[in-house]
């Protein structure tokens, strides 16, 4: 006996139907659903890592997101890039985003992420009655592509954000005013534009949780062999079904991004280590030198030893 597969409606076989099931019912990466907190404007949590809302998600609330802890890689929109303890972004309404730190087995990050999430349209009610507030309006609007603040921005803005955390009442107002009042005036050089303008993934819940179930195999094995067969068979997909289901899904192609990941790795590695740059060619994945520089050149606008060499200075 057989059961059509919900992917692409092909027969799977009752184990494998089963199996796929539970995948997706146990990763629900669909629209997350921010609860209502009636005692405060905005919500601020925080979480572990792993976590069950630590997951490929989008939501139409505005989130601030901080990182204590840990180095690992971030997807938003169709950027992705890598983090440390003290990254801080704000991520725009419906922009799918995921942080996936490097772990050892069974390692778990206690309260790794610091979180404030809140509505556009409670911006504009406090605008309609404290003009003052929309000075934030613009960087809601930016958002749209999310936005990596640096240098003494974020360190400003992670100082903030604890603050909420212990506070309530004026004091915590007083420290979302400042939080809000720093993103809003970050100067450029302390900001950093994610996901490209043209980005509009189409995301249902099934949809979502493919992609969160992807995404794993993927960060788990970027520096190794990935194959889209491989990829397609974790969600029962025939490999052309599944190459335009990730591509309306996430706005890229599947060896996008796999290229884009390995480039990030490099990045990280060619900034923190000392390591050949063609050691580091091969440990991020790519086969030889020359397609790894080339590239890096496509992708940075510079060779990697360019690279590394203004990082450095």
């Amino acid at each position: 006996m057989s059961t059509a597969d919900p992917a692409n409606g092909a027969d799977l076989p009752d184990s494998a139907a089963a199996r796929l099931a539970e995948r997706l019912l146990g990763m629900r990466a669909n629209r997350e659903v921010i609860p209502e907190d009636p005692h405060h404007s905005v919500r601020w949590h925080q979480h572990d890592y792993p976590s069950p809302v630590a997951r490929w998600n989008y939501h139409p609330e505005y989130e601030i997101h901080l990182i204590r802890k840990g180095t690992g890689k971030f997807i938003v929109g169709d950027h992705i890039g890598t983090f440390e303890a003290g990254h801080v972004s704000l991520v725009g309404s419906g922009l799918p985003h995921d942080w996936v730190s490097d772990l050892e087995p069974g390692e778990i990050l206690e309260n790794r992420d610091a979180i404030i999430q809140f509505d556009g349209k409670w911006v504009e009610q406090a605008a309609s009655i404290v003009p003052e507030m929309a000075e934030v309006r613009p960087l809601l609007e930016q958002s749209a592509r999310g936005i990596e603040f640096l240098g003494r921005s974020a360190e400003t803005a992670a100082a903030c954000i604890e603050a909420m955390g212990t506070s309530t009442g004026l004091a915590r107002l007083q420290h979302l005013f400042e939080l809000l009042a720093t993103l809003a005036r970050a100067p450029e050089v302390e900001r950093r534009y994610l996901a490209e303008e043209w980005f509009r993934p189409q995301l249902d819940g099934q949809g979502a949780a493919v992609v969160d179930i992807v995404l794993e195999y993927v960060f788990s094995n970027h520096a190794g062999s990935v194959k889209m067969s491989e990829a397609a068979a974790l969600v029962g997909m025939a490999e052309p079904t599944f190459s335009k289901y990730f591509k309306r899904a996430t706005g890229q192609n599947f060896s996008d991004l796999v290229r884009k990941l390995r480039l990030a790795h490099a990045r990280r590695l060619l900034e923190l280590s000392d390591k050949p740059i063609s050691d580091i060619c091969y440990e991020v994945g790519f086969s030889n030198l020359s397609n790894f520089n080339r590239h890096f050149l496509n992708d940075a606008g510079e060779t990697p030893r360019q690279y590394r060499q203004r990082m450095q200075n």
